[in-house]
């Protein structure tokens, strides 16, 4: 386990240097129960960060700069409102060239996207919660003029993302390859926005666990400290950002024949890219590395986030870690029945497919289960007991902004959860937001 850096409330720094971004984001001190816990998990906890290693400390920038990365974080911190990352995510915009004056636009920008969500219309017929709610553009001139045109649909895209899931579309994407997005760049993007969910509602999680223990972090001493990346390559920069001018953009693919899922159901359903998947004739052992099971390699859903591997192979160990770990802690059958509920939420047909037929699986009451799919979350708003309690605070952590808290911590604990046991429901609960949004944003379900 890694060593965070603290402040004191009179803002003095210890001597001990962080390595781990979400340990910075709680504030969780050397020896505390959480520091302990966390360790419980060490895949998940190694592997989250190495998706924020992948993600914005990147070995190639040719699809998407640093800069351009930093400036999406702080944008989608700031429709969490998280405070902590914010700092962090501005921290890391500031080291840019030319971060300072950027970031100016991002907080304005952000001010004027701001939601509660997720909002968006479901299609299946057993689904009749659908929500409106203010969609965003970059529509001010002077904003367009600053953040460039790949970067102010790179906004765009990121609200749909984190507020409106549920619309996204092809012609979502097409927006991106006319801006000057690569397919491969529309992957990676993706895979930021969608970890971003992921990452923020950990942090809102374990500090509802910590509560005034706590500890205030010093994200400078963060940055300064693990080896950050220099961002020196100013936003719209790049390889692929250079050439998006001189080249003619990118054209989606035909779009899929598909039978819409007409229900959220238990049965086997299908998944269809409107991207290009990489194709199997370009996979190096670098992509197969990626799939971790190789046989993914026929999934074009694994093959289309194969063209970003490092931020590929990162997520499935985290994913592997949080839901396979059965090293005590929540058992498997609830933390499938969180996943379950986090996606019928946000409106993820395939995934909650999915993840209530693993509920079920793993010994979930079928009933319980069917009731979810076809009555959605809030008939368990009346209910009580264990899994009512997970349900409530899956959906109190997927709401955006996160509105889980010391209530549902609370009522957690008194359903017999310990601290292990809350780390296992927090997890499962914020890594479907992740796959929800990857799953929404790329393509779609077909029965």
């Amino acid at each position: 386990m890694t060593e965070a850096t603290t402040l004191t409330q009179a803002g003095t720094e210890t001597d001990t240097q962080a390595t781990d971004a979400l340990d910075v984001l709680v504030g969780i001190a050397p020896g505390s129960a959480l520091a302990a816990v966390r360790e419980r998990r060490p895949e998940a906890t190694a592997h989250a960060q190495g998706s924020f290693d992948a993600l914005l400390r990147p070995v190639s920038e040719e699809h998407a700069t640093v800069a351009e990365r930093a400036a999406v974080a702080l944008f989608v911190a700031r429709l969490h409102g998280d405070p902590a990352g914010i700092a962090l995510y501005g921290g890391l915009l500031r080291l840019a060239e030319g971060g300072e004056a950027l970031e100016a636009l991002i907080v304005a920008e952000a001010g004027r996207a701001q939601g509660s969500g997720p909002y968006g219309a479901f299609r299946a017929e057993n689904a009749p919660e659908s929500t409106e709610g203010p969609e965003y553009a970059v529509d001010s001139f002077e904003a367009a003029y600053g953040l460039g045109e790949r970067l102010a649909a790179a906004l765009e895209h990121a609200h749909l993302l984190v507020l409106h899931p549920r619309d996204a579309s092809r012609e979502a994407l097409q927006a991106l390859l006319d801006a000057g997005w690569s397919t491969t760049g529309i992957v990676t993007l993706s895979q930021l926005v969608a970890f971003l969910t992921f990452q923020l509602r950990v942090a809102a999680g374990l500090r509802a666990v910590a509560g005034p223990q706590a500890v205030v972090s010093d994200f400078g001493s963060y940055l300064r400290s693990s080896e950050q990346k220099s961002l020196t390559t100013p936003v719209g920069g790049g390889a692929d950002a250079a050439d998006a001018a001189a080249h003619v953009p990118e054209v989606l693919p035909a779009a899929p024949r598909v039978a819409e899922p007409p229900r959220f159901t238990r049965e086997p359903l299908g998944w269809k890219p409107w991207l290009e998947p990489l194709p199997v004739a370009e996979f190096t052992e670098r992509h197969y590395a990626a799939l971790v099971e190789r046989e993914r390699v026929h999934m074009p859903y694994f093959r289309l986030l194969a063209r970003d591997p490092e931020a590929l192979l990162e997520r499935t160990l985290t994913d592997l870690d949080i839901f396979f770990n059965t090293d005590e802690g929540l058992p498997r059958r609830e933390r499938e029945f969180a996943a379950a509920a986090s996606s019928r939420f946000t409106g993820c047909v395939f995934c909650a497919s999915v993840h209530a037929r693993f509920a079920v699986e793993q010994g979930a009451d079928p009933a319980d289960v069917d009731a979810l799919l076809d009555q959605g979350v809030s008939a368990w708003a009346e209910r009580s007991g264990r899994l009512a309690a997970i349900v409530d605070a899956t959906v109190a952590l997927t709401a955006t902004p996160p509105r889980f808290g010391a209530a549902e911590v609370a009522r957690l604990r008194a359903e017999g959860l310990g601290e292990l046991e809350l780390l296992d429901a927090i997890q499962s609960a914020a890594f479907f937001n992740w796959a929800n949004r990857l799953m929404l944003s790329l393509g779609e379900p077909t029965a």
